[in-house]
């Protein structure tokens, strides 16, 4: 058989089957007040997504530094939150963040949120070169205690938890104050359940 042949009957096959799949999924989006996406919910036979834009710093299990402000996007009034699921049969992972911006020093921050932590166990101080961030969430790993993997920068972050279940606090410093993070990770899959 031709291999132009071949190709057109493997590309009539995967449209076929997209075209059997599709119908199968659905997406439904619910607009905030000012018409933008607020909240995405996508359903399919493999799995779901879910993507809602006004996370709750509740869902992080830490308190919000007194007097911070939510961080927003340049272009717009959005703000800088997400709270997202994904699950995919016994595999899922869900992801809460927000960021924040205060006018104190990023040190006041840092011992606020070392005690906040340590609810939950050892606090791991890390001091990264980039805006922070370093989310270790492996489906299948020799070990589950979370490590340093850049240090020596200015941007400090604290980690709590294992690799499968974890709390981060990023701080960054500013020329007045600091912008802040809040992270919860959670995975799931064979090796975590």
């Amino acid at each position: 058989m031709p291999v132009q042949r071949r190709t057109n009957l493997r590309f009539s096959f995967i449209a076929l089957c997209a075209l059997l799949v599709l119908p199968a999924c659905s997406v439904n989006v619910k607009k905030g007040e000012n018409g933008e996406d607020k909240k995405v919910d996508i359903h399919t036979p493999v799995g779901d997504i879910n993507v809602d834009k006004g996370a709750d710093a509740r869902d992080t299990g830490l308190a919000v530094y007194p007097g911070a402000r939510i961080r927003h996007d340049d272009n717009d009034k959005d703000s800088k939150s997400a709270n997202v699921n994904l699950s995919f049969g016994e595999y899922g992972l869900k992801v809460v963040a927000l960021e924040y911006e205060s006018d104190d020093a990023p040190e006041k921050l840092v011992d606020f949120y070392q005690s906040q932590l340590k609810k939950y166990g050892n606090v791991l101080e890390c001091h990264v070169h980039d805006k922070g961030g370093h989310v270790e969430a492996e489906m299948k790993h020799d070990s589950d205690v979370l490590t340093c993997e850049d240090n020596g920068g200015s941007t400090i972050e604290l980690k709590v938890g294992t690799k499968d279940n974890q709390r981060i606090v990023s701080v960054k410093p500013q020329d007045k104050g600091c912008h802040f993070a809040l992270v919860r990770v959670q995975t799931r899959g064979k090796d975590t359940i």
